[in-house]
């Protein structure tokens, strides 16, 4: 094989070579192409659809964005209003101020105290740790469960209450006309607030940011979505029926979830009763049967110290139990 034969056989591999990766260029190339004429042939058939759609996608965006920004600036607010008395107070529903409050803080400090020194001990750490206890514990301990109450009640009546003001925007109420008519239908929490909402549109503030501070008194994600609706309908003028309507039917189905798991986890909420209660009827059938044999967890200091460490197994007992059958939704 001479060099003349070699040269022509290179140039024929090399022209071979690159006719191939021509040819895959060129196919990526079209391939490329029809996809481009694929995507602007569909872009300019849905063109119309795209245009109807736009208001309602621009609509949910702005709902969603709304959502997203008021549940971070709640998650910045919430350790703020976890040690706001105020905010406590206003959760409740009570109308006192800070100065009664602290009033009775102090009378349950007394109580706490003369309580604990009649049938526990007269140890003086026990005593003040009683009163501190009833001086800053049971006056919010009493303030929480009295929000929760509230707050349940709320849940109980607010989906009916969406319904009606949408039956009133339908008539053509405005929505302003439509929360007063729903304050003086209804009655207890979602009549509270409704009325306050609508008394502070009357001195000027707008129904939004009106609705929006009432999430601080009715800290619920069903509140939050009510006032996000207003804020929206007030900047973009969408349909406030149509949001109101969906989440009535959203709180609807929340409310039969949660019945359905208390259902469900019934049996074990009465298996934990049974159980953290069994320890203090014993004890306490046992004090009152046979004091000389219980008295030694109180009058030894090695029963105290295994009295103390019952209480605290027991405590964190409980709290896995109720970590185990509390479900949030």
């Amino acid at each position: 094989m001479n060099t003349i034969q070699i040269v022509l056989i290179a140039l024929i591999f090399v022209i071979v070579v690159g006719v191939g990766i021509a040819f895959v260029l060129n196919q990526e190339a079209e391939r490329k192409k029809r996809v481009m004429a694929t995507i602007r042939g569909r872009a300019s058939k849905g063109s119309e659809v795209n245009s109807e759609m736009d208001a309602q996608n621009k609509r949910r965006a702005e709902i969603a964005r709304k959502l997203k920004d008021d549940k971070e600036d709640d998650d910045k607010g919430k350790k703020k209003q976890k040690t706001s008395i105020t905010v406590l107070i206003g959760q409740a529903g009570l109308q006192i101020s800070m100065k009664q409050f602290w009033i009775y803080s102090a009378v349950s400090m007394v109580l706490v105290a003369f309580l604990v020194k009649m049938f526990i001990s007269s140890n003086p750490f026990v005593l003040v740790m009683a009163a501190v206890t009833g001086l800053l514990g049971v006056p919010r301990l009493v303030l929480k469960k009295m929000a929760a109450n509230r707050q349940k009640k709320f849940l109980e009546e607010f989906a009916d209450a969406l319904d009606a003001v949408v039956r009133l925007l339908k008539a053509g109420m405005p929505v302003s006309e439509a929360v007063s008519m729903i304050s003086r239908e209804f009655e207890g929490p979602v009549g509270e607030e409704m009325s306050i909402i609508y008394d502070k549109q009357k001195i000027g503030v707008p129904l939004h940011e009106a609705a929006q501070e009432s999430t601080k008194r009715m800290p619920l994600t069903e509140m939050q979505m009510f006032a996000t609706g207003l804020s929206i309908q007030a900047q973009t003028g969408s349909s406030l029926s149509e949001v109101l309507n969906n989440l009535a039917g959203v709180i609807r189905s929340r409310f039969r979830l949660k019945r359905k798991i208390k259902a469900l986890s019934s049996e074990a909420i009465a298996s934990a009763g049974i159980i953290g209660a069994l320890p203090n009827v014993v004890a306490g059938g046992m004090y009152f049967v046979n004091y000389e044999y219980i008295s030694v967890l109180f009058t030894d200091p090695f029963g105290n110290v295994l009295l103390a460490g019952a209480v605290i197994w027991m405590c964190i007992g409980i709290g896995v139990m109720k970590v185990m059958i509390n479900f949030k939704i």
